[in-house]
């Protein structure tokens, strides 16, 4: 704490103020977790914005109809884009500006990635009603359903930010924890539900149903993603109370949300993954089969 004296002391000599970086005077002496979560930031940049604009080009640019769930991964990309987006402007503000109005556009920034995963939830939901409800799918692939959807889910989450960017930030982080919680809730179960249908579908038969398998597949992958990225920080906020305010505030705050800001980058190299082997294959097919008509 020494050094944290020093630089408050350097403050009302010189005027001169500490690297807003770390965020807190007492992280001077631990700014190691800063230092990753701005690495990740600039990663994202890098990588996750370019990425999402290339699955948003790609969902428009489709001359076939697609997946039902394309909607849904537009407007993630759309979130995930802007997040990317604000980094510059966040180290900006964060080293330099310290701008009381620029901290309300990262809050409002930061409310549109807490509430990502509804949007992900939606993935989830339409792939188990492809798979487990096929009949009542079939009569629900209008898109404008899902436009619709997708509105009300925007709704939610603009409400949200906008409570986040004016309020202060732990007033709306129970609301936070129980998105997260409720998202990872459903994607067992829709998983679970999905894993049962399809081991009794390949049941004394070889090979498995292609659209079955690749709702299977998506299903798998929102789930890892909610696991890895959104569910630590529900899993270790509960406890804050046992933690002293440096590890709490400079280790653990900022290496969880860390993780989950990675999810900027994973969810569009992960879809545009799908994509390429998906393309691959009509084009394979294409060759000894009509196309299915029927997309999921």
């Amino acid at each position: 704490m020494d050094n944290v004296s020093a630089l408050n002391l350097n403050t009302s000599i010189s005027g001169w103020h500490p690297p807003l970086w770390y965020q807190f005077d007492e992280c001077a002496v631990t700014p190691y977790g800063f230092i990753f979560y701005f690495s990740v930031k600039v990663f994202n940049l890098i990588l996750g914005f370019p990425g999402n604009v290339l699955v948003m080009w790609q969902i428009l640019t489709k001359k076939s109809e697609g997946s039902t769930s394309d909607i849904f991964f537009f407007n993630l990309s759309i979130i995930d884009a802007y997040f990317c987006l604000m980094t510059s402007l966040d180290l900006i503000n964060r080293l330099y500006l310290d701008d009381q109005i620029i901290w309300y556009f990262q809050r409002f920034a930061y409310g549109l990635k807490d509430m990502a995963p509804l949007f992900l939830t939606c993935i989830c939901l339409d792939r188990y009603i492809a798979v487990v409800h096929p009949i009542v799918f079939t009569g629900i692939q209008d898109n404008r359903i899902r436009m619709g959807v997708s509105l009300v889910v925007w709704g939610l989450i603009l409400t949200y930010a906008l409570t986040k960017c004016i309020l202060d930030v732990l007033r709306v982080y129970e609301v936070f924890s129980g998105v997260i919680l409720f998202a990872f809730f459903l994607m067992v179960f829709c998983n679970l539900s999905i894993i049962w249908v399809l081991r009794k579908s390949v049941a004394g038969k070889e090979v498995m149903n292609p659209i079955k398998k690749k709702a299977f597949k998506t299903v798998i992958t929102v789930l890892a993603i909610i696991v890895v990225n959104y569910l630590p920080p529900v899993a270790l906020m509960p406890f804050a109370s046992t933690y002293s305010f440096v590890d709490f505030h400079c280790k653990i705050t900022v290496s969880v949300y860390s993780i989950m800001d990675l999810s900027c980058t994973v969810e569009p190299l992960l879809y545009v993954s799908k994509m390429k082997r998906s393309v691959l294959c009509c084009c394979l097919e294409s060759r000894s089969k009509k196309p299915i008509n029927v997309s999921v």
